[in-house]
């Protein structure tokens, strides 16, 4: 006896959601006050046709195609009909200089573009520089505004049959390609799998996931180009949960609005996006009915958003750990059931700022320089390695080979591991702080900083020091009308219990804090601003 061999790839969930789901809503709101909405089969009837456009496009067998857009309902039918035919998915990043998608589009090698009405303007200022293209084509707008000799997506589908014959496709044949956001160095192409792709969606679905389920219905704020959402809309088309797509410019208001008004049960985003959201949801008298959670992931949430989320709002905020090379959903901050006794301030202390338990299946080292084991202790901080089935184990073209070693991928972060099997991220190795020998985390400053009234954002960088070597910069923004001193910062440090040697001796009032392409705070851009 023995386990029937079934291959694990895109089309066994595309097939999946046609046959059960068929009747489930997909919402896309594609301008303020305007929503377009199908059904699963809708979507699975248009992906096929895609599938023939594809093929009739003149592209290799194993093409690598791009797609440059926001969260869509055409985007999503890119997501299924590409790999379904053999090809490969390349989701390039909307906020990338033209210099960088220039370089990311020929490093790929991609043969296709599929590209939003709205951000063609961004490919032509680059259309000259890629002799690997042989088609452009544009979702949405008319044919007569689409760029000359590019192709107009809803016309190629109205003449394309809507059958196709499913494909035989190995699971371990690449399905998907993203790039790393390239804060150190050039970007670096990951590739996923069939096989991987399958098994993180069954993952991110799962309660040690996002527990995501056909009675849910999902947003998700992160971009579709950002890490393939981190798999939530793979797992709501395993499950047949209904999906959601916001306007990429949608205010805070009109971003509420669509929690309320299709019953959104579960979203997830960068901390930056429930900053901006929280006074909305204040604002409100009641909270969305149906949002059982919140998922923060992308950098580490500020503890007092967190609690302010829980207590103010009757919102519950999970945070999640992952990279790009891991897929990226690799572990979920979740309370054991030997917590569930205590109040929700000590499951607040016990869970609010970890990076999580492991998804299973995930397997988390921490290392000291000389590749030992540090303990997990609580305290002993190591360099953070991750192995498993979605996890990548070489870059695109054999680069960055020196983060890899012995079937496991150096990520760059360091962490503390805690007796209970949670770890924490303390911080991206480049972003921690040395001090006269010791390290100090500009995570855990930036999060007390962020509980400070009167503080909107904080982030911290290092500057050198002749004495110390380097010491911490608090860069703040302080809410309307504040005033933020110094003197005032590390005293709110100090009474929270950080040392006298980890205050910083020098902030900076600004405006904003930098992001990086995906939403992330670019401590690059303030060395380079503040560097002494």
């Amino acid at each position: 006896m023995t386990i029937m061999d079934t291959q694990l790839n895109t089309w066994r969930l595309l097939a999946h959601a046609d046959r059960h789901f068929a009747d489930v809503e997909i919402v896309t709101e594609e301008s303020p006050g305007s929503k377009h909405r199908y059904t699963y089969g809708d979507f699975a009837e248009r992906a096929r046709a895609l599938m023939n456009v594809l093929d009739g496009l003149g592209l290799a067998q194993d093409a690598k195609v791009a797609t440059l857009s926001f969260n869509t309902y055409r985007h999503l039918e890119c997501y299924f009909a590409i790999p379904c035919t053999g090809r490969v998915l390349h989701t390039l990043n909307a906020r990338l200089s033209p210099e960088d998608l220039s370089f990311i589009i020929n490093d790929a090698e991609d043969e296709a573009i599929f590209v939003a009405h709205d951000l063609q303007p961004v490919l032509e200022r680059i259309a000259d520089q890629l002799p690997s293209v042989r088609a452009v084509v544009v979702m949405g707008g008319e044919p007569q505004d689409v760029h000359n000799g590019w192709l107009h997506y809803e016309t190629l589908l109205a003449q394309s049959p809507k059958e196709y014959a499913e494909r035989e496709i190995d699971e371990k044949t690449p399905a998907g390609l993203c790039y790393t956001s390239g804060t150190t160095g050039r970007p670096k192409g990951a590739v996923y799998t069939h096989r991987s792709t399958y098994l993180h969606a069954i993952n991110c679905a799962s309660p040690s996931g996002m527990s995501i389920c056909a009675s849910d219905c999902v947003l998700p704020v992160v971009p579709m180009f950002h890490a393939s959402a981190w798999g939530m809309v793979h797992a709501a088309i395993a499950t047949g949960a209904k999906i959601v797509f916001a306007y990429p410019h949608l205010d805070p208001k009109s971003f509420v609005d669509l929690l309320f008004d299709e019953g959104v049960t579960i979203t997830a985003g960068v901390p930056t996006v429930w900053i901006s959201i929280e006074d909305e949801l204040r604002s409100r008298a009641t909270r969305p009915p149906l949002l059982r959670e919140i998922v923060s992931g992308g950098s580490q949430p500020p503890k007092p958003l967190i609690e302010r989320y829980w207590r103010d709002l009757g919102i519950t905020v999970a945070q999640a750990w992952g990279m790009t090379e891991t897929s990226p959903l690799a572990s979920v901050a979740r309370p054991k059931h030997s917590m569930l006794h205590l109040s929700p301030e000590e499951l607040l202390e016990r869970v609010g700022s970890q990076a999580g338990l492991p998804a299973p299946g995930i397997d988390i080292s921490l290392r000291d320089d000389g590749g030992n084991e540090v303990p997990w202790d609580g305290t002993s901080m190591g360099n953070l390695y991750v192995r498993g089935p979605w996890v990548i184990d070489s870059y695109l073209h054999g680069r960055g080979a020196d983060s890899f070693e012995d079937g496991w991928f150096k990520t760059g972060d360091v962490a503390i591991g805690s007796p209970d099997g949670y770890f924490v991220i303390a911080d991206r190795t480049k972003d921690l702080i040395k001090s006269g020998g010791e390290w100090i985390s500009s995570v855990d400053l930036e999060g007390a900083l962020m509980g400070m009234p009167g503080v909107v954002e904080a982030a911290v960088v290092a500057i050198p020091d002749d004495k110390w070597q380097e010491r911490p910069l608090a860069c703040v923004v302080p809410t309307p009308g504040a005033e933020v001193s110094l003197e005032a910062v590390r005293e709110h440090l100090a009474a929270r219990g950080f040392a006298k040697w980890q205050l910083p001796e020098r902030i900076e009032i600004i405006d904003e804090v930098p992001r990086t392409s995906v939403g992330k705070f670019d401590k690059k851009a303030l060395r380079a601003k503040f560097p002494h």
